[in-house]
């Protein structure tokens, strides 16, 4: 008869894709969990990882159980926040993923008033680009994502939080601030600053250009970053400018190198959603940190009529 610590085992393999690291994560020993799975594959008359390969990989036929595998893992860990429901408590773990160019504006803003008003909920939070966040929630290894969508993922559900307007940020010696009025066609011009490679608000900004190979920047250098703090201080000193989300950026420093424009016709979004599984079970936890988030956001950046936005996949 199949166990549920034999389906914990080949879901932990599937996900390490080695024996021994998915031993160490199960806190068993290499040979009980190998003998374990020996044993299920010997029930069910059918073999699930393929062992020639490395790293070990899933038989066509282990897939289908590893996938089933999964959602009954997950249906039964319900039966805790059934309990957690019926006392009315709060309590347990959660992880959450967070793409960098959101964690430093948007962490600040909830997640301090969220761990005091619910101090036996353990949080783990970790930033990580976007198809990292993706892949770790298909894999169980994340409870929830904050990144931008719209993702058109199979099996990831989407809660959209709030827009973002999409902002020019430039040095005050840049041709660019000497328009009147900005539209997006301008934006083809030399010195725009980007996120590296990964990041999907380079994407986005990218897409909202509709360019590609004319990204240059007229310095002496090239400099891919991960920081839009990174960037904005290069604009601030090199010159330049670049393209922002609307929490990073600050229109009071009136003292800035800096100026910050806004787009006269259409205004650029980006859609900022919490992401999670459909084998999701924390449903409770889940909207009281989606609550926390949205009572933490400006009013008008809720309101998604606002502008249109722009998509990064």
């Amino acid at each position: 008869m199949t166990s549920l610590i034999q389906l914990e085992y080949i879901i932990a393999v599937d996900t390490y894709r080695h024996f021994v690291t998915a031993a160490e994560k199960c806190f068993v020993t290499q040979p009980t969990l190998s003998m374990q799975i020996k044993k299920l594959e010997d029930d069910l008359g059918v073999i699930i990882f393929d062992r020639t390969k490395q790293p070990i990989i899933p038989t066509e036929v282990g897939k289908k159980v590893i996938e089933q595998a999964r959602k009954i893992i997950s249906e039964s860990k319900k039966i805790n926040e059934l309990i957690n429901d019926y006392n009315n408590s709060v309590k347990g773990e959660i992880s959450i993923g967070i793409i960098p160019s959101l964690a430093p504006y948007l962490l600040p803003l909830f997640i301090g008033k969220f761990t005091k008003k619910y101090p036996d909920l353990q949080i783990k939070v970790v930033e990580l680009l976007s198809e990292e966040i993706i892949s770790l929630l298909k894999k169980d290894l994340l409870d929830v994502g904050l990144l931008v969508t719209p993702l058109h993922e199979k099996g990831i559900i989407e809660q959209p939080l709030f827009y973002e307007e999409m902002m020019v940020y430039s040095n005050k010696s840049h041709s660019i601030t000497k328009n009147k009025t900005l539209s997006i066609d301008q934006l083809v011009n030399p010195g725009l600053w980007l996120l590296g490679d990964g990041h999907c608000f380079r994407s986005q900004v990218v897409n909202l250009c509709n360019y590609k190979n004319e990204l240059k920047n007229d310095t002496h250098f090239e400099y891919e970053s991960g920081s839009l703090e990174t960037i904005k201080k290069l604009v601030e000193v090199e010159g330049g400018f670049t393209i922002l989300p609307e929490l990073a950026v600050d229109e009071k420093n009136d003292s800035s190198p800096t100026i910050i424009k806004h787009f006269n016709k259409e205004i650029p979004l980006r859609e900022v959603s919490m992401i999670y599984s459909r084998n999701y079970t924390k449903k409770k936890i889940i909207n009281l940190l989606n609550n926390e988030i949205v009572k933490s956001i400006p009013v008008h950046m809720l309101k998604k009529e606002r502008g249109k936005i722009v998509e990064w996949r």
